[in-house]
């Protein structure tokens, strides 16, 4: 027989107070992937929580491929800086038309921001079947799960974040000294910030516009029903 007490619960005991829920959809509403940064040092035990918070974030099998790589050296820094240049440059070219425009806007802020952070994922991924027998791409979904997690207990506390995308996976990894089988996926920029943008910085810049929700969610079958 099972003695374990029945707790019994109202259909909104797990809810959140009306503030508490406030401040998560603040921190989802203000998240920015920030540009511009002070070189104020943020505290070690700050950087370390939200780290924590990406590390409670999902994975599917609960495989928790996010490894994280703090770079200190400063050397090590600014060849990583050149090496994003240098992958700004040819991203510049292979825009066409709107190259000028691109030139233009701020894509990183790696020697300015007080720490940087390497993501990337482990190796050893195909040990790990549950869930990606037929979708072995959700290692990274996983990891970006992590990132937003840190993302948003980073803005919550007014810290920036911003995610660098622009490099060569196989660069970083020499440079960073990674396994082979490990696969960087983001270079995170975080630090004080003047103010965090009113708006997406590339909505700012007019580089494009957020989706109408009529634009993206359907019923049923693709574009079969849209919202009014």
């Amino acid at each position: 027989m099972n003695n374990q007490p029945v707790l019994q619960k109202t259909p909104d005991s797990e809810q959140f107070s009306a503030p508490e829920i406030a401040g998560v959809y603040r921190a989802i509403r203000e998240r920015r992937d920030m540009r511009h940064f002070h070189s104020q040092p943020i505290e070690a035990e700050q950087l370390l929580r939200f780290i924590q918070a990406a590390h409670q974030g999902p994975s599917v099998g609960y495989m928790q491929p996010w490894r994280f790589i703090r770079i200190t050296d400063i050397e090590l820094r600014k060849q990583i800086h050149q090496h994003v240049n240098d992958e700004r440059l040819l991203t510049a070219q292979a825009l066409g038309e709107r190259t000028n425009e691109f030139m233009r806007l701020k894509v990183e802020g790696i020697l300015a921001c007080a720490e940087l952070l390497v993501v990337g994922l482990a190796d050893k991924r195909e040990d790990y079947v549950f869930g990606r027998r037929t979708m072995p791409e959700m290692d990274l979904a996983s990891a970006s799960c992590a990132i937003q997690n840190f993302w948003l207990a980073a803005r919550a506390e007014g810290i920036g974040v911003g995610w660098v995308s622009m490099f060569d996976p196989a660069q970083i990894r020499t440079l960073c000294a990674m396994p082979e089988g490990s696969q960087p996926i983001a270079l995170l920029c975080v630090g004080h910030v003047e103010k965090f943008y009113p708006a997406p910085m590339l909505e700012v810049e007019g580089w494009d516009t957020r989706r109408l929700l009529s634009d993206i969610v359907f019923e049923n079958a693709w574009e079969s029903s849209k919202l009014p």
